[in-house]
C-alpha cells in the first residue's frame, strides 16, 4: 500500500475470476464504494489495485468484491516467490485435473456416438443409448464443471452475466436436449436430437483451454516470480568483531554486510570497504560487470565479482530497489492501455447482446425454420451437421447453443493484459520500469524525442578545464567559487568543489547563499558577496562584460561552458567548465532517427556549448538559453503542434517537463523527483535503453492490437455461422478455447522480442 495523490493505494487478491466480464464486475463494485477515487483489476494476476480518497477500510472493499459474487482478500506482502509459484502450480494442477475427469466421460461418449452419426444406430437400443449419454455427461458436465456452472449462475443471478454465463447456458441446454430425447421416447413429447454428449464434449474442450490457458497465464505473470526469485536469502553482517549469517529478512539499516566473491547482495547499501566489479544485469539489463567502489552505491540481489566488499545497508524490505521494481510492475499489469477502452465497451455490453441474440436465433429456427433451413441444406452436401433431417425444435436448439458457445469474449478480455503483463516483465528484467500501461501505447507512438543535455545526452560530471583571472591568482578564483558553489548539487558546482579538492584548496563556509536555478549562485565568503553563475545572468545583474567577451567566445566556441566569478561589483574571471557525450549516444541517436523519431536537444545552457555537443552526437535540432521554468512552454509547443512528444531527463529541473510531455522517460541515474515524475524508468542510465524502451513499446503494443484483430474477428466471422446453423457446438467451443490460447501465446511471444 503506498500514497497516493489524496489518498491511499490498496491492493486486494482476487478469486474467481475466468474473463473480462468477470474483472470488470469487480471493477465496478469496488468503484461503487464510497471514497474509492479509482479501481483496476488485473485479470491475469488476479489483483485489484484500488486508490481510496477517503477512510475506505480494507474489509469494506472486500465486502464490496464479495457481494459481486467473488473472493477477495489483502495482499499477502510476506508471501515468498515459492508461495506465489505453488500458488499457480495448483492453480494450473486443477484445471488440469477437471480437464482431464470430462475427457475420461467425453471420450467414451464420442466412440458412442460413432455408429449414430454414420449409420443412424443407437446401440444396444434407443432408449439405453439416450440414458447412457445422460449418465456420462452428467459427471462431465456437473462434477468437472461445476465451478463454471456455479460461476456463471451466480453472475445471471446479479444480472452481470459473463463467458461462464454463456458456457452454462449452452451445455444446459445441449444437455437438457438429452433428457428430452428420453422423455420424447417413451412418447411423453416430440422428437428432440440428443446433444446431451455433445455437451460433455463442450465442457471438456472448455476446460482444456482453462487447463493451457491457466498454464500460460502462470509463464506471462513469471516476470515478477523471477525477480523475486532473485533476491538473497541470508546476509552476512558484522556483530562485534564477528560475523553472523542471518536470514535476509532480518537485517535491519544500518547493519554493515560482508559481501565475498560470487555472492548476492544481500539489500540496498553504501560500500565502506573494498573495490569489486558488481553485476548489475537484473538492474540494467546490461551484462558487463560495473567496477565499484568505496562511498558507490549497490542494489540488493546484484552479484558481486571478484573483492570482498563491506556494505552498510540502506534499505531493506518494501524499501529496496527489487521490491520498487516488483511494485512498478505490479502497478503496470494492473493498468490499461487507451485502445483497450474499446474493447471494455464491447465486454460490457457483448454478454447480454450474445444472450439475445442466441434467444433470436432460437426463435428464428424454431418458428421460421424455412428462409435459414435452405442455408442449411445447402450446406449438408459439405458439413455432416448441415442435414435437414432435424427437426425445427432440434435445429434451433443446435444453432442457439452454437452461438452461446461461439461468442464467448474471452479472448477479448485477455488481449490486452496478457499483452501488458509480459511487456512490463520483460521491460523490468531489461531496465526499463514501465509504470503504466498508457505510457506503453504512447511511447510507440512518439514521433518526436526532448533530451536534457547535463546529465542524459552527457555523462552529468562535468570537469573544469581552464582558469582565466586577470586580478587575483587562479586558484584564489577558484577557491571563490568553490565556497559557495559547496552548498548546490548541480553538475557545474560539483565539478567546480572536485577541481578544488584536486588541487589541494580549502574551502571555507559561505553564508547567504542563494541559487538562482538555471543561472547561478551567490553567496557571503569572507565578508565579500560573491556571485557565480552564466555570463548573461552576470550581464542582467549590471556585471560588466565588455572586457570579457573575447574570453566568453573562445570558451563556447570550444563547446565548453563559461561560468563568471563577480565580487564587490566586477567580474573577476571565467570558469570553463565541460561536459562529454556518453560513449553511446551517437549510436542511440542515429537509430532513433532511423526509426523515424525527430531528436530535439533543450538545454539551458549556451547556444554554442549545445550545439558543439548536438554536432557530436548527431542531434540537428537544438533549443538552447531554456530556463528550468521554460522547458515546460517548449514540450507543450511541440505537444500543440501536433506531435506526440516525449520527454527524456534525470534532473530535478526536468521534473515539471517529464510530467508534461505525452510520455515521461527518466534516466535512473538521477534524482528521485524525476524518477517520480516519469511515465517510464532506464535503470541504467544509457541512452540506448531509451532505443530498447521504444523498441518494447512497439512491440507490447504491436501485440496488443494483433490480439485485438483476432478476437475481433473471430467474432465477427463466427456468429454469422453459428446463427445460420453452420457451426457444429462442438467446433464453436473448440475455436473459442483455441483463440483464448491464441491470444495468450501471442502475448507470450515478447519474451523473445529482440531489443538491442
Amino acid at each position: 500500500m503506498r500514497e497516493v495523490p489524496g489518498g491511499l493505494r490498496k491492493t486486494l487478491q482476487i478469486d474467481g475470476m475466468h474473463c473480462a466480464s468477470c474483472a470488470q464486475a469487480v471493477e465496478r463494485a469496488l468503484r461503487a464504494v464510497d471514497g474509492v477515487a479509482s479501481a483496476g483489476v488485473d485479470l491475469v494476476n488476479e489483483r485489484a489495485l484500488v486508490d481510496v480518497a477517503g477512510d475506505v477500510s480494507d474489509d469494506v472493499l472486500i465486502a464490496a468484491v464479495r457481494a459481486a459474487g467473488y473472493k477477495a482478500t489483502r495482499e499477502d506482502r510476506t508471501a515468498t516467490p515459492d508461495t506465489l509459484v505453488e500458488h499457480d502450480v495448483e492453480r494450473a494442477k486443477g484445471a488440469r485435473r477437471r480437464a482431464a475427469l470430462a475427457w475420461a466421460l467425453a471420450l467414451p461418449i464420442v466412440a458412442w456416438m460413432i455408429p449414430e452419426m454414420a449409420w443412424g444406430v443407437m446401440w444396444p437400443s434407443p432408449l439405453a443409448f439416450h440414458f447412457g449419454m445422460l449418465a456420462l455427461a452428467a459427471p462431465a458436465v456437473f462434477i468437472a464443471g461445476g465451478p463454471t456452472l456455479r460461476s456463471g449462475f451466480t453472475a445471471a443471478v446479479r444480472r452481470a452475466p459473463t463467458m461462464d454465463t454463456l458456457i452454462g447456458l449452452g451445455v444446459g441446454a445441449s444437455f437438457l436436449t438429452g433428457v428430452l430425447a428420453a422423455l420424447a421416447h417413451v412418447g411423453m413429447m416430440p422428437s428432440v436430437p440428443d446433444y446431451s454428449g455433445v455437451a460433455a464434449m463442450i465442457m471438456a474442450f472448455h476446460l482444456t483451454g482453462r487447463w493451457i490457458e491457466a498454464a500460460a497465464r502462470g509463464r506471462t505473470s513469471g516476470a515478477i516470480r523471477a525477480l523475486l526469485g532473485l533476491g538473497a536469502r541470508t546476509a552476512r553482517v558484522a556483530r562485534g568483531a564477528a560475523e553472523v549469517e542471518i536470514p535476509v529478512t532480518d537485517v535491519v539499516v544500518g547493519d554493515l554486510m560482508i559481501i565475498r566473491p560470487g555472492e548476492r547482495v544481500p539489500t540496498d547499501g553504501v560500500i565502506e570497504a573494498g573495490e569489486s566489479s558488481v553485476d548489475e544485469s537484473l538492474a540494467t539489463g546490461e551484462s558487463m560487470p560495473i567496477l565499484r567502489h568505496v562511498g558507490d552505491r549497490v542494489i540488493g540481489a546484484t552479484i558481486n565479482g571478484e573483492g570482498v566488499l563491506r556494505v552498510r545497508a540502506t534499505g531493506v524490505g518494501e524499501a529496496t530497489f527489487l521490491a520498487q521494481v516488483v511494485r512498478l510492475v505490479q502497478q503496470a499489469q494492473a493498468t490499461k492501455v487507451p485502445i483497450q477502452a474499446l474493447a471494455d465497451r464491447v465486454t460490457r455490453v457483448f454478454v447480454p447482446v450474445v444472450l439475445a441474440l442466441a434467444a433470436a436465433t432460437f426463435l428464428a429456427w424454431w418458428l421460421a425454420p424455412s428462409a435459414l433451413g435452405q442455408i442449411a441444406t445447402a450446406a449438408g452436401r459439405f458439413l455432416p451437421w448441415g442435414s435437414s433431417d432435424a427437426s425445427p425444435l432440434g435445429r434451433a436448439l443446435f444453432a442457439a447453443v452454437a452461438v452461446l458457445v461461439i461468442a464467448c469474449p474471452c479472448a477479448l478480455g485477455l488481449a490486452t493484459p496478457t499483452a501488458l503483463t509480459v511487456g512490463a516483465g520483460r521491460g523490468a528484467r531489461s531496465g526499463i520500469l514501465l509504470r503504466n500501461g498508457e505510457a506503453v501505447q504512447t511511447l510507440s507512438r512518439v514521433d518526436v524525442l526532448v533530451f536534457d543535455k547535463t546529465g542524459t545526452v552527457t555523462v552529468g560530471r562535468p570537469q573544469v578545464m581552464d582558469i582565466v583571472s586577470r586580478e587575483i591568482p587562479a586558484d584564489e578564483l577558484l577557491a571563490l567559487a568553490g565556497c559557495v558553489e559547496s552548498a548546490s548539487e548541480h553538475p557545474i558546482a560539483r565539478a567546480v568543489v572536485a577541481a578544488c579538492e584536486t588541487r589541494g584548496i580549502s574551502l571555507a563556509a559561505a553564508s547567504d547563499v542563494r541559487a538562482i536555478p538555471g543561472r547561478g549562485v551567490r553567496g557571503r565568503v569572507d565578508g565579500r558577496e560573491v556571485w557565480v553563475g552564466r555570463a548573461d545572468w552576470l550581464s542582467a545583474e549590471g556585471f560588466p562584460l565588455d572586457a570579457w567577451e573575447a574570453v566568453i567566445a573562445r570558451m563556447e566556441d570550444a563547446g565548453t561552458t563559461a561560468v563568471g566569478v563577480a565580487v564587490a561589483g566586477r567580474v573577476l574571471g571565467f570558469l570553463s567548465v565541460a561536459d562529454r557525450a556518453k560513449p553511446d549516444a551517437r549510436e542511440a541517436i542515429a537509430t532513433l532517427r532511423g526509426m523515424g523519431i525527430d531528436v530535439v536537444l533543450l538545454t539551458g545552457d549556451n547556444e554554442r556549448a549545445a550545439h558543439s555537443i548536438a554536432a557530436e552526437v548527431g542531434i540537428d535540432r537544438v533549443i538552447a538559453n531554456v530556463l528550468p521554468e521554460d522547458k515546460v512552454s517548449v514540450v507543450r509547443g511541440l505537444m500543440a503542434a501536433g506531435s506526440v512528444t516525449g520527454m527524456v531527463g534525470d534532473g530535478i529541473n526536468d521534473a515539471p517537463a517529464l510530467t508534461s510531455a505525452d510520455v515521461g522517460i527518466a534516466l535512473g541515474t538521477g534524482t528521485d523527483v524525476a524518477i517520480e515524475s516519469a511515465d517510464i524508468t532506464l535503470v541504467s542510465g544509457e541512452l540506448l535503453a531509451v532505443v530498447r524502451a521504444v523498441k518494447l513499446s512497439r512491440a507490447t503494443f504491436r501485440k496488443i492490437r494483433q490480439n485485438l484483430f483476432f478476437a475481433f474477428v473471430y467474432n465477427v466471422v463466427a456468429i454469422p455461422l453459428a446463427v445460420l446453423g453452420l457451426l457444429h457446438p462442438l467446433i464453436a467451443e473448440a475455436a473459442m478455447a483455441f483463440s483464448s490460447i491464441n491470444v495468450v501465446l501471442n502475448a507470450n511471444r515478447l519474451r523473445r522480442a529482440r531489443l538491442g
